[in-house]
This record gives structure tokens, C-alpha cells and sequence, in this order.
């Protein structure tokens, strides 16, 4: 096969989907390529069917913290398999479901490595050579490599949301997302947990007062937190494994493990396709050099988009907006930048910990008038309601336009209750829009005049 298309995707994820999806509505002609099934990291191995898991966990959750609080449930447990088997009832049918999609709007779509052969020209696996106009890189992230002896061990994230069964016993190394989220899944469905955390602390990328707060809930269930311990070396011992590290004081601890999870964050997976091929250039940290139309300054026809892209925060919504801009950009000529105001982040802990907007320091390091109300409110009835003593805030607003510049809260449902924050900054609503909005009650939203 060769063929001449106007736009060649890279991946068939959330960026690859919108922006295929917008670039043939617009009468152009598209391929897309992917080597794994159809569907992407969100829908297939990530965020999806991961919060599918966290449904279970929660449930067990609930039931805890109303033992003793009119709940009575003595045989409730987490049967592995059985929520498995519910995560896949989502995930088995989105890569035919995304076949017919492409295939009703006349987008090719093909099985295979594909990788560069020109500035523009792609090699896809088993079916040639074809040239476009344009090429977007959306190929998604894969794990980051591990510095130490036996790191082929471990599991990926992507791996750990194919269990058939969970083990007894399970280290995660890393502090992120995926330590933070699958901990509270593994120990709620029965497991021993323990992270390993190089740093201080975990989820550097939220509020350390409001991660602070949310440690407590990891050691209520038992999770095992050691920060400033480092992964020496991870062998094979019988069934399992033994996992050495060293504290920050030098003493060196060997443990056990019946499964060893990579947890240590993901970067973009750009390697095999051999970009050099087509002049297109990478940063000192061996990420895509884009200007601010997310186009390659040394490869004019190629743009990139989501996790690839790497220029806004890596989740599923900057995805589809870096895959909007970049399509536009395409048709129309270089005329939009992405806008990362206002997107929130949520790790989901149970309960959930969320931020959006700048953070206390970035906020004081810019010099900025603002007024900051900080407080943990475990006695308010959101969180009383379902006996949960974690629950607090962080939020920050500009003394001279009334605006907020950064939310940060953790407990019931601020998952939820972020957006209205991200709604606001992306919006330049004021807090006095906020404090006179009257938001649906007894909800988590109603809370929201008493943060500002």
C-alpha cells in the first residue's frame, strides 16, 4: 500500500481521535496508525478503567467509615476478578467501536509501528509507505526507565489494570498518580502495600499542606509510606521478589514482594519513531522542540498534540484541546495557541485530592497581592455526612481584580467541585460570582462560598 493523504496520525488516543475526527469534517483526507488496539492510555489502560477500580475501593471505603454509623456489611469484600471483568465491559469494545468510527467518516486506519522515512514520509508496518501534508505526532507516553539492576521486574501501570488476580503483597516505586491511586485500590481489595518515594513526599504536584492531610487516610488503611527511600536493585526470589533500598541516612533494607509496580512516572514515546528521519527536532531533555502553534520549527508539517506534545499539563482534556489547536492550525495556518488556564488536576485518593490554578508558592513568587483562606474543615457536614476526617482547602485570590487564582482541595467530592474553580479562572469569574452563585444543597458545591 501507498497512498497521499493530507493528515497521518500517530496513535489513535484521545488527541489522535479528536483531531482525525475534526481534520476529515473538514473534508480532508486521513490515515491514522497505532500498533496497540484502538483506543489509547485514557480509555484502554488508564484513566478510565482505572477510576473503574477506584469505584470498587470506595465502596469498601464507604463501608468502613460507616461501620459503626448504621451500615452492617460483614462479608463485604473486593472480589479481583469479578471487578475486572466490569472494568472490561468498558474497555473490550472500544477498539471495534473506534474501528467503525473511523471507517463511517472514511478515515483509514491501520495496525502497526509506523515511523518516519522523511520530512514527509511514514513507514507503517505491513502496508508501505505513504506522504501527507501534515503528520501529528499523538503517540501517547510509556514508562520512564528505572536506573536500577532488575527493573524488568516490574510491572508497568498498564500491566497492574490487567490483573486476573491481586497479590498478597505489592510495592509500588514512585510517588505519583499511579502510586498514590493504585495504593488505595490494592489495600482496599486486601493487599499489603508499601511505596517507595525517592523524595520527601508524594504527589508533588498538589499542595503539601493538603497532602499532608491526605496522608492520614494512606496509613487509616494501612498503606505503608516510605519517603527518601531509594530502589537499590529488585530480584527474583521464588514466586516473588526482594526489593532492596536505602534510606536517606544509607541503611539498606531488603522486603518482600509477590508483585513490584512501576510507579515512577511516564514520558513521551518518541523513540521508535525515528524523528531524526524527518529533521525533527528534540529539547535537551529529549522532548518535541514545538513552537506555540505546536508545530515543529524544523519540520513545518508536523505537529504534535497530548502526552507527545508534552506542553500543558498530561492529562486527557489538554489531549483533545493540543488536538483541536493543532488541526485548526493545520487548515487555517498557524493562528492558535493552546490555553491551559483553568485545568484541574485530580488524583484519586480516596478521598480525591484536586487543584487547578497556580499553587501558594507560584503564586508568591510572582510577587501577586492575593488573599489566601486555608483550612481543614473535617467538622463540616460534607464531611461529616459520610464520616470522613479528611477534608480541607487551599484557595487564593487577586486583592486588586477579586479574581481566584488557585484552588486546592482534598476530601468528598472535590473532584467534582474543582471544575467550578477551573471554571472560574478560565473564565475570569470573580469570588464574589462565586460566594452569590447559588449552588443545588447539602452538596459538595455549597461549600464553595465558605472557601472564599
Amino acid at each position: 500500500m501507498a497512498g497521499s493523504y493530507d493528515l497521518i496520525v500517530f496513535g489513535s488516543g484521545t488527541a489522535a481521535m479528536v483531531a482525525s475526527n475534526r481534520a476529515s469534517a473538514a473534508g480532508r483526507k486521513v490515515a491514522v496508525t497505532d500498533f496497540r488496539p484502538f483506543g489509547g492510555t485514557c480509555a484502554l489502560r488508564g484513566c478510565d478503567p482505572k477510576k473503574m477500580l477506584v469505584t470498587g475501593a470506595q465502596v469498601m471505603d464507604d463501608i468502613r467509615r460507616m461501620r459503626t454509623r448504621g451500615v452492617v456489611a460483614p462479608e463485604a469484600r473486593i472480589s479481583w476478578p469479578e471487578l475486572m471483568a466490569f472494568k472490561r465491559t468498558f474497555t473490550a469494545p472500544i477498539p471495534e467501536k473506534q474501528a467503525r468510527n473511523y471507517a463511517g467518516k472514511g478515515i483509514d486506519a491501520f495496525h502497526g509501528r509506523a515511523r518516519f522515512v522523511g520530512r514527509n514520509a511514514v513507514a507503517i508496518e505491513g502496508e508501505g509507505v505513504c506522504e501527507a501534508r501534515h503528520i501529528l505526532i499523538a503517540a501517547g507516553a510509556r514508562p520512564a526507565p528505572l536506573p536500577f539492576p532488575g527493573a524488568e521486574h516490574l510491572v508497568t501501570n498498564e500491566e497492574f489494570l490487567e490483573l486476573e488476580e491481586l497479590p498478597p503483597r505489592i510495592i509500588l516505586v514512585g510517588g505519583g498518580y499511579i502510586a498514590a491511586e493504585f495504593s488505595h485500590i490494592a489495600a482496599r481489595a486486601g493487599a499489603s502495600v508499601t511505596i517507595l518515594q525517592r523524595g520527601e513526599r508524594l504527589l508533588t504536584q498538589f499542595d503539601p499542606d493538603l497532602v499532608g492531610w491526605l496522608m492520614e487516610s494512606f496509613h487509616e488503611v494501612g498503606i505503608d509510606v516510605r519517603t527518601r527511600h531509594a530502589v537499590v536493585r529488585v530480584e527474583k526470589a521464588g514466586h516473588g521478589y526482594t526489593v532492596l533500598t536505602r534510606s536517606e541516612t544509607g541503611a539498606e533494607e531488603a522486603m518482600e514482594a509477590d508483585l513490584v509496580v512501576h510507579a515512577a512516572g511516564r514520558i513521551p514515546d518518541l523513540e521508535p519513531l525515528q524523528l531524526d528521519a524527518a529533521g525533527v527536532a528534540r529539547d535537551e531533555r529529549g522532548h518535541l522542540r514545538l513552537n506555540a502553534f505546536l508545530q515543529s520549527p524544523s519540520n513545518p508539517a508536523v505537529y504534535a498534540a497530548g502526552d507527545a506534545a508534552r506542553t500543558g499539563p498530561p492529562l486527557t482534556p489538554v489531549s483533545s484541546h493540543d488536538a483541536k489547536v493543532a488541526v485548526r492550525n493545520m487548515i487555517e495556518g498557524n493562528q492558535y495557541r493552546p490555553d491551559y488556564r483553568g485545568v484541574p488536576s485530580v488524583a484519586f485518593t480516596i478521598p480525591p485530592i484536586a487543584s487547578v490554578g497556580l499553587s501558594e508558592a507560584e503564586a508568591r513568587q510572582r510577587n501577586l497581592r492575593f488573599r489566601l483562606r486555608s483550612q481543614r474543615v473535617s467538622g463540616w457536614y460534607t464531611a461529616r455526612r459520610v464520616a470522613e476526617p479528611t477534608y480541607g482547602f487551599k484557595v487564593l485570590v487577586d486583592e486588586d481584580t477579586d479574581r481566584v487564582l488557585g484552588a486546592h482541595l482534598v476530601g468528598p467530592h472535590v473532584d467534582e467541585v474543582i471544575n467550578i474553580f477551573g471554571l472560574a479562572i478560565r473564565h475570569g469569574l470573580t469570588a464574589e460570582d462565586l460566594k452569590t452563585t447559588m449552588f443545588g444543597y447539602p452538596t459538595g458545591a455549597s461549600d464553595i462560598g465558605y472557601m472564599l
